[in-house]
């Protein structure tokens, strides 16, 4: 049973001005949004009471600030590499305006010109997961939408390509865990925005 190991709960930040209107958005440190703040304060609702052994956020504002509004900005660890997928031209863009000019393009297997390729975001979240197994007991992350998605495929061992098809909502809760043993990596559950009141 999964509860018998230590869980990994990993947050997607809010809502942002661009994860509103589906722009990407990478390196660009932008503020959440008044909805935004509001997701992370339920998210600290939805935790509250909860022990965590360590808690990590990126070091954009909009995953920081998200951790400190839930409650946990006093107790997290600054850990660069959950920094969201350097999107480099792609920067601010939609995907239909990427669409127009590479039809088949897909970033976990494609990446971004001028920005990471897949296998730069594999070694950081690699290096994430090894720390996140370090820790003695529950670990709590506050990250973004594509590299969070990225850790989960390093944390299960599968191909990077096959999460994109796990949708990942801003202010959404994931657990990441182990079924029978710690050699086998599960997810125990995912883009779970139920406690989202006051950013619905």
């Amino acid at each position: 049973m999964s509860g018998e190991f230590p869980t990994v709960t990993i947050v997607r930040h809010g809502e942002t001005a661009w994860s509103a209107t589906g722009q990407h958005t990478g390196r660009r440190d932008i503020p959440l949004t008044p909805r935004g703040e509001a997701m992370a304060r339920d998210v600290g609702e939805r935790l509250r009471g909860r022990r965590f052994a360590a808690v990590f956020t990126s070091p954009l504002q909009r995953a920081f600030r998200a951790c400190e509004l839930a409650g946990f900005g006093g107790v997290a660890e600054v850990l660069p590499d959950l920094m969201e997928w350097s999107y480099g031209d792609y920067e601010g863009l939609l995907k239909e305006a990427i669409l127009k000019t590479r039809p088949d393009w897909r970033i976990f297997r494609d990446g971004c010109p001028g920005g990471e390729s897949p296998t730069e975001v594999i070694a950081r979240a690699d290096r994430a997961v090894a720390r996140l197994r370090e820790v003695q007991g529950e670990s709590l992350v506050f990250a973004h939408g594509h590299l969070l998605r990225a850790l989960t495929a390093r944390w299960l061992g599968i191909p990077l390509e096959v999460t994109h098809s796990f949708i990942l909502k801003a202010g959404a809760v994931s657990v990441l865990g182990y079924e029978h043993s710690r050699e086998e990596p599960a997810i125990v559950l995912w883009n779970d925005t139920a406690h989202l009141r006051g950013g619905r």
